[in-house]
């Protein structure tokens, strides 16, 4: 492709840069606007600066990926309502044998939910800093291993065609081998604080209790519609009884008919107890907790259908939304709260970044920097993968990975032959830019959601540094690339 006319190179170039610093700094000084309004200035400068034309930027949108997103996220949702994600920390803490035990099985959970959940939405809070870095990095490692794991796969599952299944069978044993090497590194680097006493106490005790709180509250919250009401009530007409004078003057006068009464109340109990006002109560309860046990069974039920359908190379976009729409009309409720938690904003920035990087793809300049890096880039051979797994890392951390995935792919898959070769291709980039992200704290938004919400609980705070989390990230992305780039054929 040829380089674009002086004027069009030069304001597409700034309109790439105005929206790359807002996506990586999202906070600057001179317009803080935010990531999402930030890819929609760069794409509305894309279009006044006439790098491309409107009709153009509206065809640079990707739908299949916008609806593949927006139908993950609303199964997801769901999901945690059916408490899919309490049971998972329930897992963590079950039987745990101390602080060795819960690193290794934070480090399988979330990779496996991840791959099938995504990996921002599996991270959930721990403390102390080998656990939160467990965290963090399992749930990138593991959310390469399908189209569905992270967006960047998104994007790659879509336009290399590769179905579910030849992307899991591609990526899975790196996976595997990725997840074993990145617990050893973590266990061998921390062993001396994971062996502590002290920090295993707190650690096993602090896994239990959040757990313990969160079963509490649902506990309660399930109970008190079925009991509360009538108990309220009958401590209230006995506090009245015991403190009205006027019943306690008339007290030894009605006690025949007290007597009376509760002979008839005796009577009546003995036709039957369901008709009493708490068996009813306990009936409803019952029923309301089947249908609820019922409701949670469907969701899952849902779910495996939808990764089922997957896996039988089913169009990627339509089975999510069809399982997204299948869960809104099995709840029978209006779906606008659960529909209010999709990420719109996300969304949104998809669509901008969609039109800037097309933009700036007219102007020329990503081709004819691939050209010179290209001929030191074959995949067919070591030392051209590894030239190629190093400029996907500098620029998934420097870019971002899925601005990375939009301008390296398509070149990437047309430098190698076709066939298994090109689909090699598009899966080396999927497991290096998405592995990327454990380089620094700034390179996956997973590591953000860990971070801010460990920051910011109660009583565990902890704040993890981004030189605490590069000492182990940079070794630990190096190494389990590497081991990537030996294992994905």
């Amino acid at each position: 492709m040829a380089m674009a006319p002086v004027a069009k190179l030069v304001l597409g170039s700034i309109a790439f840069a105005i929206f790359w610093v807002l996506a990586v700094f999202p906070s600057v000084p001179f317009l803080p606007i935010g990531r999402t309004a930030g890819s929609l200035f760069g794409a509305m400068l894309m279009v006044i600066f006439q790098v491309i034309t409107p009709d153009q930027a509206y065809a640079a949108i990707d739908l299949p990926i916008l609806g593949l997103l927006f139908g993950t996220m609303v199964v997801s949702i769901y999901l945690e309502r059916a408490d899919m994600f309490k049971y998972l920390g329930t897992l963590l803490s079950w039987r745990s044998r101390g602080p060795k035990d819960l690193l290794c099985r934070v480090c399988l959970v979330s990779a496996v939910s991840s791959a099938l959940f995504t990996n921002d939405t599996c991270c959930v809070v721990t403390s102390s800093s080998p656990v939160l870095l467990a965290l963090a990095t399992s749930a990138n490692i593991g959310s390469s291993a399908t189209p569905i794991g992270n967006p960047q796969n998104l994007v790659i599952a879509v336009q290399s065609g590769i179905s579910f299944w030849e992307f899991l069978l591609g990526v899975f044993p790196a996976m595997i081998v990725g997840i074993t090497v990145n617990a050893m590194m973590l266990l061998a680097m921390y062993w001396r604080l994971l062996s502590d006493r002290k920090e295993e106490e707190e650690e096993v005790s602090e896994a239990v209790g959040v757990v313990a709180v969160e079963e509490e509250d649902v506990t309660s919250h399930r109970f008190s519609p079925a009991t509360l009401p009538h108990l309220s009530s009958f401590r209230s007409d006995e506090a009245n009884v015991r403190t009205d004078p006027e019943t306690l003057r008339n007290r030894g006068a009605s006690s025949g008919e007290s007597h009376a009464s509760s002979r008839d109340q005796a009577d009546a109990e003995s036709q039957g107890e369901s008709d009493h006002p708490n068996s009813n109560n306990v009936l409803l309860f019952q029923t309301k907790r089947w249908r609820r046990v019922l409701w949670k069974s469907s969701v899952y039920l849902i779910t495996l259908g939808m990764l089922v359908s997957l896996l039988m190379g089913l169009n990627m976009s339509w089975t999510a939304i069809t399982a997204a729409l299948a869960l809104v009309v099995l709840d029978f409720k209006d779906a606008r709260p659960s529909l209010e938690k999709v990420s719109y904003s996300l969304l949104i920035f998809f669509c901008g970044m969609f039109i800037t990087v097309d933009g700036f793809n007219k102007t020329g300049i990503p081709t004819a920097l691939w050209d010179l890096m290209e001929p030191y880039a074959n995949i067919d051979e070591a030392k051209g993968t590894a030239v190629l797994a190093v400029v996907i890392l500098v620029l998934s951390n420097v870019a971002s990975n899925v601005p990375t995935v939009l301008l390296l792919g398509a070149r990437v898959a047309a430098s190698a032959a076709a066939g298994e070769e090109e689909k090699k291709a598009w899966l080396l980039l999927a497991w290096v830019s998405t592995v990327a992200g454990n380089l620094t704290l700034l390179g996956s938004a997973a590591n953000l959601i860990v971070c801010e919400q460990a920051r910011r609980a109660v009583s565990h705070g902890y704040t993890l540094t981004f030189t605490k989390h590069l000492k182990f990230g940079l070794p630990s992305t190096l190494i389990v690339t590497a081991v990537g780039l030996y294992l994905i054929k």
